[in-house]
């Protein structure tokens, strides 16, 4: 009788502020990552955000350095990409990208801030028929990395959502979640 042995996929549980090995493309399956590289002066400039799903990848980067690291605890799965799914996550970081961009050339810190929570809250949060659910403290975003992901400063950050609550404009939920509500 032989016997086969099954070679399962490396899957690992990662913390907060860990860095996925570099060169592997992973399944996502808990927890939060962010895409980054480093600008000249070594300030780190946000490429993306993935969530419970998504394929993520540093196997064959066009910026250097790459680095995929864990807003939260993390469980992920080494994947093999075949080229249909390369093909997806390719299409998925450049619309990601894109939209980052256009977020960050806002000239208003209102609206870019505001179009940046809209985002993040449509692509991880929950849509019902009051607005976006969204919860900064589940995918780990401070108001430091808000600022660093539109370009703004802390402070500017906190003043600003201290004034979109005040507005309405968000709508606190719980301790730490935020409604972005439906535009009637």
């Amino acid at each position: 009788m032989t016997t086969s042995h099954l070679k399962r996929p490396l899957r690992l549980t990662l913390h907060p502020q860990d860095v996925l090995p570099e060169h592997m493309s992973w399944r996502l399956h808990e927890g939060y990552v962010r895409s980054a590289t480093m600008d000249d002066d070594g300030e780190s400039i946000t490429l993306g955000l993935w969530g419970p799903g998504d394929v993520i990848s540093s196997e064959d980067p066009v910026l250097h350095p790459l680095e995929l690291q864990c807003l939260t605890t993390v469980v992920v799965e080494h994947l093999e990409l075949d080229d249909n799914t390369q093909l997806q996550h390719i299409r998925r970081e450049r619309q990601m990208l894109a939209k980052l961009h256009a977020i960050q050339r806002m000239r208003s810190g209102e609206r870019r801030l505001l179009a940046l929570l809209t985002w993040i809250a449509r692509s991880f949060g929950q849509i019902n028929r009051h607005g976006c659910r969204l919860s900064l403290a589940e995918l780990n975003l401070t108001h430091r990395g808000l600022a660093d992901l539109c370009g703004l400063t802390r402070v500017t950050v906190t003043k600003l959502l201290s004034r979109f609550r005040h507005d309405g404009v968000l709508l606190t939920i719980g301790e730490s979640d935020l409604l972005i509500p439906r535009e009637r």
